[in-house]
């Protein structure tokens, strides 16, 4: 059976400060069959230390190894580095593609049934749930997100209730529990420390019949192999478990969940070479970065021509999964 670490070590002058000791098993089927996958730096904020992302050769299931802590975890969320890795994701997909992309999958989701209440997982600003007000509009939406985002959402009227923290956050899935008929975590999973505990808890908040929307980046993308550790659903060091989808498939079913719809196609982000070279350029000079703007631009130019045709092939990025929880 998995094991979990405790006892964080600390090496001077670095980020191990928060970070627990490296486990010998994989946190999904316990195997100790594992493999290095990736070893990088903290891409934006360029501090001391090493992050590593290992993957068990048994079931694919990939996660931090050394884990953050979550004195770590907190560490890399403030609000500070969710400015500047927002800032980041402006390089690489405007605002205007952002909305976009919330209106598309709002609209892929209102063939489900009319919900009353819908909670949205690590909703950030609400930007979903704003977008989606057009094809829900009696719908009530609130929001969970580790930040403070989620709590200005809520003075700008875009969720009628604000939570801060996980789904297993302390008393939060007794608060929640049976309030929902819609959860949906869009790019929250490989946040959780522990996704499976998540994902029961995101259970626990669904009433019975309710439905569960899981969209996360595909670990077997071809652009992972492809641009190691440049690939930008890596996430260095806040994504802690990339979930294969066969695993993540078999997890909800065997938490009584009926798997309705396996997307590979719609959640397919086209920016893996823009973001790569926009990685590249973040340390440089600002000038340096100007002058290979038309470099950015040629990428980025590269992801959305090629998009409609990747998104059918395994360059896909990621996938959704839309479940609907068994009666009891």
């Amino acid at each position: 059976m998995p094991t979990t670490p405790s006892t964080p070590y600390v090496t001077p002058g670095t980020t191990d400060t928060f970070l627990e000791p490296r486990r010998e098993d994989c946190p999904w089927c316990g195997s100790s069959r594992l493999r290095t996958r990736v070893r990088t730096t903290d891409p934006l904020r360029h501090r001391p230390g090493s992050f590593v992302l290992d993957e068990c050769r048994d079931c694919a299931h990939a996660f931090q190894n050394p884990r953050l802590t979550a004195e770590g975890l907190a560490f890399f969320h403030r609000d500070f580095y969710e400015r500047q890795l927002e800032e980041f994701t402006d390089r690489v997909l405007s605002a205007r593609a952002v909305r976009r992309r919330h209106r598309a999958t709002a609209y892929k989701l209102s063939s489900l049934p009319e919900p009353e209440s819908w909670l949205d997982v690590g909703t950030g600003h609400a930007d979903f749930p704003e977008a989606a007000k057009e094809f829900f509009p009696y719908t009530s939406f609130d929001g969970l997100d580790l930040t403070a985002r989620v709590e200005q959402a809520l003075l700008e009227g875009r969720v009628e209730e604000a939570h801060r923290g996980y789904l297993t956050t302390p008393g939060m899935a007794a608060r929640l529990r049976a309030r929902y008929d819609v959860v949906s975590m869009f790019r929250h999973l490989e946040h959780a420390p522990d996704p499976r505990a998540e994902l029961r808890a995101a259970l626990t908040a669904l009433r019975p019949g309710g439905h569960l929307v899981v969209e996360v980046p595909d670990p077997r993308s071809a652009f992972a192999t492809l641009l190691g550790k440049w690939w930008l659903p890596y996430g260095q060091p806040r994504h802690l478990h990339l979930l294969p989808p066969a695993n993540l498939r078999a997890e909800l079913e065997s938490l009584g969940c009926t798997v309705l719809v396996t997307d590979r196609s719609a959640p397919h982000l086209p920016y893996d070479l823009s973001a790569a070279v926009a990685l590249l350029l973040a340390p440089v000079h600002p000038l340096l970065r100007a002058v290979a703007a038309p470099l950015l631009d040629t990428a980025s130019i590269l992801d959305h021509t090629l998009a409609p045709l990747l998104r059918r092939t395994p360059f896909s990025n990621a996938y959704r999964i839309v479940a609907r929880k068994g009666p009891g």
